[in-house]
């Protein structure tokens, strides 16, 4: 940190040149050194090096840890938000939902958190199997959307049974509730 020699200042108290410029030097305090106004000294050696610093110290700018705490905290003020987005983010499931149909099939029981996390990956299970067989029907067929023409061929294989057959005719109804609406 080698500076260019400058006259020291005659007293203690900083020029008002310099307290003008205190804003700009909170950030770099040795920056705008070299551009401030600086009053000639009657002795110009090389001895007052020290001289010079203590003055700048001494300034409004010498205040460089509050500077310091300000940047951070201010991309923390911007990142603050993007912050509590992320300590609020939100991972998708089915909790809601699958509460929902319990309280329509059976409204006096509950379900534990470790029973509702089991039922989640469950859903997340069977959503996968059927869009990857959707997925190989379009692809066969060489479409390239997944209708419900493909969904309802999906569940017909990778369901079993009567179960099946269940799951088509609730889908037909849902299908055509929404087109209805």
């Amino acid at each position: 940190q080698s500076e260019p020699a400058s006259p020291s200042y005659k007293s203690t108290a900083p020029p008002p040149s310099i307290l003008h410029h205190s804003s700009h030097l909170q950030a770099h305090p040795h920056k705008h050194l070299s551009a401030l106004p600086v009053e000639a000294s009657a002795s110009s050696s090389m001895a007052p090096k020290a001289a010079e610093k203590k003055p700048v110290e001494k300034t409004p700018a010498g205040k460089k840890p509050k500077a310091e705490k300000k940047v951070p905290a201010s991309k923390e003020g911007g990142g603050d938000k993007k912050g509590k987005k992320k300590a609020k983010k939100s991972v998708e499931t089915y909790k809601i939902y699958i509460f929902k149909v319990l309280k329509q099939v059976h409204p006096d029981i509950g379900i534990s958190s470790k029973a509702m996390s089991i039922m989640n990956s469950f859903i997340n299970d069977i959503f996968e199997k059927l869009a990857g067989e959707s997925a190989k029907l379009a692809r066969y067929n060489k479409k390239p959307t997944i209708t419900s023409r493909e969904i309802q061929t999906s569940v017909r294989l990778v369901l079993p049974g009567e179960l099946a057959k269940h799951a088509v005719s609730e889908g037909t109804k849902a299908v055509t509730k929404f087109t209805s609406a």
